[in-house]
C-alpha cells in the first residue's frame, strides 16, 4: 500500500545533486558476466547497447555508468558501489517517444567469493525512496554473499524526471491539525494534488506511463543491461506487488523471488486495506489475551479502543504537542480516523500499543498526539507522490465504489462510524484524488492471479496492519514451489526487524527449493509494555 516501510510509522501517521567519487575497483572474486563487470565495461562495451543520449531523448541507451547520487542522509555503501543511470523509454507504446533515467547502484558483496546471481531490490510506496532503504537491506544482510542491486523506479527520487510533490508533502504537514475527513481537509488536499499534476504535465510528464507494467519492464532492461544472465527478486510492500508483475511479464533470468510484506496484485484495493488493518489488530488483541499480565492489565483491549474512535469522532481532541522529533509544539487533532491511522502507520510502537489505547481511554491522550504531531515533520521532496497516485489511481482503486470501500470498513469494524469507514487507512479521499489525477484504469492488465514455478519466498509479519499476512498464505496455495512464512510480533517489512526473518531469507537465496525455516518455531513477539496504573 501507499507509504510503506516499516521504520515509516512517524511520517506515515500524517500522510507519507552533488555526486560522490568515480567508480571504484572490481570486488575481489566477482564473477565475470556479473553487474560490475557490465557497469564497468559501459553501456557499449558490456551490453551492445547504444550509447547515451540527452534525457528527453528518443534514443535508448540502456546501462550508463555514472557516479552515485547523494543521498539525505550519507550512505555508506555507496562509497564502493558502482553507479549509473538506466535510460528507457517513459511510455513503450509510443515509439521515438522520450527517455527518462533510472537511477542504479551495484553494491558490492562482502563475502571474498560471491554467488554469481546477485539480488535486485523492489522498494515499497509505491513512491519510496529506494536509496534510503539501502542501509536497512545492508544490516540484514542482502549483499553478504551476492551483489545486491537498487534501482530507483521510475518517477522516483534520484532518477529524472522526479514525480515528488512538495505540495502534498507540505499538506501532510499541516493535516496534522485538521479533522481527518472534513470537506476542508479534503479540499486542501486536493488543491495540492492538482497543483502538483498541473507542474508535472507542464515538465512534459506523462503520469498515465507511470505504472507496474512499465515498471517491471524498467527491471528486464536492466538485467539485460548489466548483462547479467540470472538474478534473485527481493520486493517488499508495493515492491512485492512489482516483484509478482514483473515474474509474470518476464521471468526470463529469474532464479527465485522473495516477496516481504506481500501486497497481491490481483487483490489490491481501496477495501483490501480495511481487511488488513482488521488482521493485524486482531493478531495484536491475541497477543495481548495470550499474556497473562497483559490480559489482566488491559481487558477487553478491542472494546476500549472502537469506545475511543467512536468518542473522538463525535468529539476531537485539540491540542499542543512537540513532535518526537524535536521542535515546537503543533496543533493537533485527535479524532476517530486519526486513531486508526496511527496504529495502521506503526505511529505506536507495537509493544505500547496496548498501554497507549488504555491510557487514552483514561484521559491521557499523549502517545496518540505525539504520534500525529510526528506527522508535522515530512521530508519535503523524498516520496514520488505522483507514482503514487499513478499506480493507485490506475491500479488499486477503479472497480470499487464508495459503497464498497464502507461496506468493506462495516465488515472489518463494525459499529464504529461510517465517517470513519468511508475512507480506507492511510488512503482518504482516493476517488477524488483519482478524478484529479486522471490516469487510464489498468485493472484488467494488472489485476491478474501470480503464476510460474519459480522459487518463492513469502515473509510477512503478523502484526502487519497494511499487508495482512493472511494473503501470501493464500497466495503461495496458487504456486507450485512457494512457501509462507510468518513472523510473530512484526509489521510491515520484516526483514530489517527480524533476525530470524534474515536467516530464512539467506537461506532461501542459498537454496531456493529448501529454505531453513527453522527459527521461526518457538518465536514470539516481544512483551506487551504494562503501566502503571
Amino acid at each position: 500500500m501507499a507509504e510503506h516501510g516499516f521504520r515509516d510509522g512517524a511520517a506515515a501517521a500524517g500522510a507519507v545533486l552533488a555526486l560522490l567519487a568515480a567508480l571504484g575497483p572490481a570486488p575481489a572474486g566477482a564473477a565475470p558476466r556479473n553487474a560490475a563487470t557490465a557497469a564497468a565495461a559501459g553501456p557499449a562495451a558490456g551490453t551492445g547497447i547504444a550509447a547515451a543520449a540527452g534525457p528527453g531523448s528518443a534514443a535508448v541507451s540502456g546501462f550508463v555508468p555514472g557516479p552515485c547520487p547523494r543521498t539525505a542522509e550519507p550512505v555508506a555503501a555507496l562509497a564502493t558501489a558502482r553507479c549509473g543511470f538506466l535510460e528507457v523509454p517513459e511510455n513503450r507504446a509510443r515509439p521515438g517517444g522520450r527517455t527518462i533515467r533510472l537511477a542504479v547502484a551495484v553494491i558490492p558483496a562482502t563475502s571474498a567469493k560471491p554467488a554469481q546471481d546477485p539480488v535486485v531490490f523492489m522498494s515499497g510506496g509505491p513512491g519510496g525512496d529506494t536509496f534510503d532503504d539501502i542501509p536497512f537491506l545492508v544490516s540484514s544482510g542482502l549483499n553478504r554473499d551476492r551483489e545486491l542491486i537498487v534501482m530507483a523506479q521510475r518517477g522516483n527520487l534520484h532518477s529524472k524526471p522526479d514525480l515528488a510533490c512538495p505540495e502534498l508533502d507540505r499538506f501532510h504537514a499541516a493535516s496534522v491539525g485538521l479533522p481527518s475527513y472534513a470537506p476542508r481537509t479534503q479540499r486542501l488536499m486536493l488543491d495540492a494534488v492538482t497543483q502538483c499534476r498541473d507542474r508535472l504535465r507542464a515538465d512534459g510528464v506523462d503520469l498515465g506511463a507511470y505504472n507496474s507494467t512499465e515498471n517491471a519492464a524498467d527491471f528486464a532492461d536492466l538485467r539485460t543491461a548489466l548483462g547479467i544472465e540470472q538474478w534473485n527478486v527481493y520486493g517488499h510492500s508495493y515492491g512485492s506487488n512489482l516483484a509478482m508483475t514483473y515474474l509474470r511479464l518476464h521471468p526470463q533470468g529469474i532464479r527465485a523471488v522473495a516477496l516481504d510484506s506481500f501486497t497481491p496484485p490481483q487483490s489490491v484495493s481501496l477495501p483490501f486495506a480495511w481487511a488488513g488493518a482488521r488482521e493485524g489488530l486482531d493478531y495484536l488483541y491475541r497477543a495481548c489475551e495470550a499474556e497473562a499480565r497483559c490480559k489482566s492489565r488491559y481487558p477487553d483491549l478491542e472494546r476500549t479502543l472502537n469506545d475511543q474512535v467512536r468518542k473522538l469522532e463525535a468529539r476531537p481532541l485539540t491540542m499542543n504537542v512537540r513532535p518526537p522529533q524535536g521542535g515546537d509544539p503543533v496543533k493537533v487533532v485527535l479524532d476517530g480516523g486519526a486513531l486508526l491511522n496511527v496504529l495502521v502507520a506503526k505511529g505506536i510502537p507495537f509493544v505500547d500499543v496496548p498501554a497507549a489505547i488504555d491510557e487514552l481511554a483514561r484521559g491521557r491522550p499523549e502517545r496518540f498526539a505525539r504520534a500525529r504531531a510526528a506527522g508535522s515533520v515530512q521530508a519535503v521532496g523524498r516520496t514520488a507522490h505522483g507514482l503514487t497516485h499513478s499506480v493507485v489511481c490506475s491500479e488499486w482503486v477503479p472497480g470499487h465504489s464508495a459503497p464498497d470501500v464502507l461496506e468493506a470498513g462495516r465488515r472489518a469494524f463494525p459499529g464504529l462510524p461510517d465517517a470513519v469507514l468511508a475512507q480506507a487507512p492511510q488512503l482518504a479521499f482516493q476517488e477524488q484524488v483519482c478524478r484529479v489525477w486522471n490516469v487510464p484504469d489498468r485493472t484488467a492488465t494488472q489485476r491478474v492471479a501470480p503464476v510460474g514455478s519459480v522459487p518463492t519466498l513469502f515473509l510477512n509479519g503478523t502484526f502487519d496492519m497494511k499487508t495482512g499476512a493472511s494473503w501470501a498464505q493464500k497466495t503461495a496455495r496458487t504456486l507450485p514451489h512457494s512457501i509462507a512464512v510468518q513472523i510473530p510480533g512484526i509489521g510491515h517489512w520484516a526483514v530489517p526487524q527480524s533476525p530470524c526473518a534474515q536467516k530464512v531469507l539467506a537461506s532461501f537465496l542459498s537454496r531456493p527449493t529448501a529454505p531453513d525455516t527453522g527459527c521461526v518455531a518457538g518465536l514470539r513477539w516481544e512483551p506487551f509494555t504494562i503501566a502503571p496504573r
